[in-house]
């Protein structure tokens, strides 16, 4: 039998994630297929008004997924409509350790990403190296806040507005996170959402794009659905750009004028239906993680075996996280067992994954497009790659036999 059908069979004792889907979600995505009204309509517009009224953003957009959310968000700000847009061949400061649609976008618009190291105490961007890393030709930020936290970001935003640099803020695996009672995905120009079966709240697949000014929200619009401008009869046309460009094309029926370039980005209903009502009880879903979190780490820490072989990521006082996964991090005298542990985990029927995916220098794909010329070693980021793993937090609370399965399977890195 292969390994992809052995992956496939595999039942973990303790997976990654688990049926995100309560019977009132399946409910709900049944009733607006039963309606007949499945692509985007009036639940994806409810929804983004949820959205926005709860991070306090003025605009929200809902897309198929938060690598979408990115997209659009790069396209925008380098869109010709939006005065001093991104070109190509501008730089972009990006964190090292991140997720490979954080910069495909930069990538596909004609942008040179520039990687940055990260800080080993929040797995974020390392702040101290952003500063040392802008040129003239730096033009932007692209922030990945790593698995329910992020770094100062009332420090970067100082700093971007200080050399007129756009922020991106690829929120995909933080929502619902506050910093200094501020929702992380409110800082930047633009913010990206994921809405993927483990995150935070989930509709299969999803995302979120957000903004808070109305040119850039007019451009994101009519990028997500092929440049048309009309849009669909569930979003006001009332846009000042509408009416002007009804007025400048008479002829034109203005239902249907593009003004733009564009890709079809867009949800459907059914999506945005399960999304809304999960995120109605997105304080609730982030409580139990967390929970189940403090349970993990005091289970394995107030163990009489405890002799810091892990590391755990503990954001300051300022966070209140809500945690998409739990980062962990083994004993640096444990480096070259670090395979065989996770073999261990793996048939113990504990499932794990890599934080992100490592230090992104790393994959063939920077090679294949050249996006690491200088070939720059980035010591923390491969520090994390080589010691770190992620196992998954659920939204139920965990049970005493899955806390002992994990406690007694952690403590075998002793003697494997």
């Amino acid at each position: 039998m292969s390994k992809i059908n052995l992956l496939i069979k595999k039942k973990y004792k303790y997976e990654l994630l688990e049926n995100g889907f309560s019977n009132k979600d399946i409910s709900i995505g049944k009733k607006v297929l039963s309606s007949k009204r499945i692509t985007m309509a009036q639940h994806t517009r409810n929804f983004e008004n949820q959205f926005a009224r709860k991070l306090n953003v003025k605009h929200a957009l809902m897309v198929n997924s938060g690598s979408s959310a990115n997209l659009l968000a790069v396209f925008a700000a380098g869109n010709p409509l939006k005065r001093n847009h991104l070109k190509k061949g501008d730089e972009v400061l990006v964190p090292v350790l991140c997720w490979s649609t954080s910069i495909w976008p930069l990538v596909q618009f004609g942008l040179k990403p520039i990687f940055v190291d990260i800080d080993i105490d929040t797995l974020n961007i390392d702040i101290s190296q952003i500063e040392k890393k802008i040129t003239k030709k730096t033009k932007a930020i692209m922030l990945i806040n790593v698995l329910g936290i992020s770094s100062d970001l009332f420090k970067i935003k100082k700093i971007a507005k200080k050399n007129k640099l756009i922020l991106f803020e690829d929120n995909c695996e933080s929502l619902g996170t506050k910093l200094k009672n501020k929702y992380l995905g409110s800082f930047g120009n633009y913010a990206s959402f994921s809405f993927y079966y483990s995150h935070q709240i989930t509709s299969g697949e999803g995302g979120m794009i957000t903004c808070d000014n109305d040119k850039d929200y007019e451009i994101l619009f009519s990028l997500r659905s092929h440049g048309w401008f009309g849009g669909t009869r569930f979003y006001s046309r009332k846009f000042k750009s509408y009416n002007k460009y009804a007025k400048k094309f008479p002829k034109l029926d203005p239902r249907y004028i593009f003004s733009n370039s564009g890709f079809n980005l867009r949800p459907t209903d059914i999506q945005a239906a399960i999304a809304h009502n999960q995120f109605l009880r997105l304080d609730k879903l982030k409580k139990m993680r967390n929970i189940n979190r403090n349970l993990i780490i005091n289970k394995i820490k107030k163990s009489k075996f405890w002799d810091n072989q892990f590391k755990f990521i503990s954001p300051s006082k300022d966070f209140d996280p809500s945690w998409m996964g739990l980062p962990i991090l083994i004993n640096e005298k444990f480096k070259l067992k670090k395979n065989t542990f996770i073999n261990y985990l793996d048939q113990t029927g504990i499932e794990t994954r890599p934080i992100i995916s490592g230090s992104f220098v790393n994959q063939p794909a920077v090679k294949l497009y050249k996006l690491n010329i200088k070939n720059e070693k980035f010591k923390v980021a491969q520090k994390v790659q080589d010691l770190g793993f992620l196992i998954g937090l659920h939204t139920s609370k965990i049970s005493k036999k899955k806390l002992q399965l994990i406690h007694d399977a952690f403590y075998e890195i002793d003697k494997i």
